[in-house]
């Protein structure tokens, strides 16, 4: 659905982008992850159609973002960084403007704008100026009129930003309602969005694609993988602290405050190891009056700081 190749962005000396190749079928929900500064926007720009690519090629469903431009917008849906929107339009208006100009049918509008409207819940502001809209719905203004023509292809760029926890859970919802019949992909900063709705994450930094893989694939190569929390009175824990360092397959233990006057002893394995097995016996066999026993499916943004502060260290040697 999505086809980049070698796909690169000069603003004059400055390399935003420089050569991204990447592939997104039907059914991918693709978290785009990077610091800021990274080309994130930059990248979803170029395919979305607002910026031509200094190098390479982009197509969505087979068209050249550059040669066939109208074909791809046809096909495509776009909330880009900030929702920008006529802030003298109320909702409504703005929608029906976005309709005409997408060139919906006459007699097909307004089951288009409802449909819309009903998927991002603007039905109490849609006859309000946007200019006095909080943030979180001037976004879902902005989603409204990327998802106006029911398109193949949704590129959002940060669709959660001003978001309350509840709409953010809605707007996540409707995302995964879609995500079979469509092509996704989401620029965010937020880590759980990866975790909630992705099935599939790629990190950008200094222009260039440094990791691939899905959620899973980036939780396991976190030290915090497969490592086991338990939490224990205080009297008990510098005991279970010693016995469990000197287990084999253990790394370390981080040792932190659990509350009242238990502790909280987090056990880290060696390479990823599943240690769980071996704490609930250690936890027999000493009759450890254990509260909390939880394990831990790895740290995304420990993973995620990983890779993009490698990826800053070799620039500066390069």
């Amino acid at each position: 659905m999505i086809e980049i190749d070698n796909l690169g962005k000069r603003f004059g000396a400055i390399t935003a982008v420089a050569g991204i190749s990447l592939k997104v079928a039907r059914g991918e929900v693709l978290g785009f992850l990077g610091p800021n500064g990274a080309g994130k926007s930059t990248t979803m720009k170029m395919v979305a159609g607002f910026l031509s690519p200094t190098s390479g090629t982009a197509r969505v469903c087979g068209f050249d973002v550059v040669e066939q431009p109208i074909e791809v917008k046809r096909r495509l849906g776009y909330l880009p960084e900030g929702a920008p929107a006529y802030p003298d339009m109320t909702p409504e208006g703005f929608l029906k403007f976005c309709a005409a100009v997408r060139g919906i049918p006459a007699g097909e509008r307004a089951e288009a704008i409802a449909r819309a409207v009903e998927r991002t819940q603007l039905q109490r502001v849609l006859h309000q100026p946007i200019d006095t809209l909080s943030k979180g719905f001037k976004r879902r203004v902005g989603l409204a009129q990327a998802l106006l023509h029911d398109p193949e292809v949704l590129i959002l760029d940060e669709p959660t930003d001003g978001l309350d926890p509840n709409q953010k859970h809605e707007v996540r919802g409707l995302i995964q309602a879609m995500a079979a019949e469509k092509a996704i992909v989401i620029s965010t900063h937020i880590l759980e969005e990866v975790d909630a709705v992705c099935t599939r994450a790629v990190v950008i930094a200094g222009g260039r694609l440094v990791a691939d893989g899905t959620p899973a694939e980036y939780e396991a190569l976190s030290r915090y993988h497969n490592a086991v929390a338990i939490t224990l009175p205080a009297a008990k824990a510098e005991e279970a602290a010693r016995v469990i360092r000197a287990t084999p397959g253990i790394e370390a233990v981080e040792v932190g405050d659990a509350g009242g006057s238990r502790v909280r002893l987090l056990s880290l394995p060696k390479r990823g190891q599943d240690i769980a097995q071996t704490l609930r016996g250690l936890c027999a066999d000493h009759d450890w009056p254990v509260g909390e026993f939880h394990v831990e499916r790895g740290k995304l943004d420990e993973v995620f700081r990983s890779i993009t502060t490698r990826q800053a260290k070799e620039a500066t040697h390069a």
